[in-house]
């Protein structure tokens, strides 16, 4: 192979490995992994506006819109003006979204940001020039970075065993 097969190759493992994660994700917590992660965000300090999770995740104001609208209808986030500026409201997680995140399988996010995390700068620096090169040679540089790109429920999909089934 060459250099070219090599970096088509590795490309595939990583969403592929994003992929596997998703489903994992899907079956045993019954959340998408961009769900997952605006349950995370909001848990880490209790409390957070929408404009800071969308920020945080690289997403537009639309897209945490429907997720934060699709995580209240099961329950696992709730909305609260701010006592200090009425204009602006707080996420807080509910019982059941907590549960869900402490539920939750180790983030494929997570394990890499560890990893990531443990290398030396000069490395972390050439990782970051090396995927920011592929986004742009992808035409991938300015598209929302939402890691999943439907926010609605997730359902077993054809030939899926429901519980029922089971």
């Amino acid at each position: 192979m060459d250099r070219t097969d090599d970096s088509l190759v590795a490309i595939r493992r990583i969403l592929r490995a994003t992929e596997l994660y998703g489903r994992k994700l899907a079956r045993d917590a019954g959340l998408t992994a961009v769900q997952l992660r605006v349950l995370q965000i909001v848990c880490e300090k209790g409390h957070a506006t929408p404009t800071e999770v969308a920020t945080r995740m690289g997403v537009t104001q639309a897209t945490i819109s429907a997720l934060i609208k699709k995580l209240e209808s099961y329950g696992m986030l709730d909305r609260e003006r701010s006592k200090t500026d009425r204009r602006q409201t707080h996420l807080i997680v509910t019982e059941a979204g907590r549960a869900k995140v402490l539920g939750a399988p180790d983030a494929l996010q997570q394990r890499y940001v560890k990893e990531f995390e443990s290398l030396p700068d000069w490395e972390q620096a050439m990782i970051v020039a090396a995927l920011e090169r592929v986004a742009a040679m992808l035409d991938a540089a300015d598209i929302d970075a939402s890691p999943v790109l439907s926010v609605g429920e997730i359902l077993p999909g054809p030939g899926a065993r429901t519980e029922s089934a089971r």
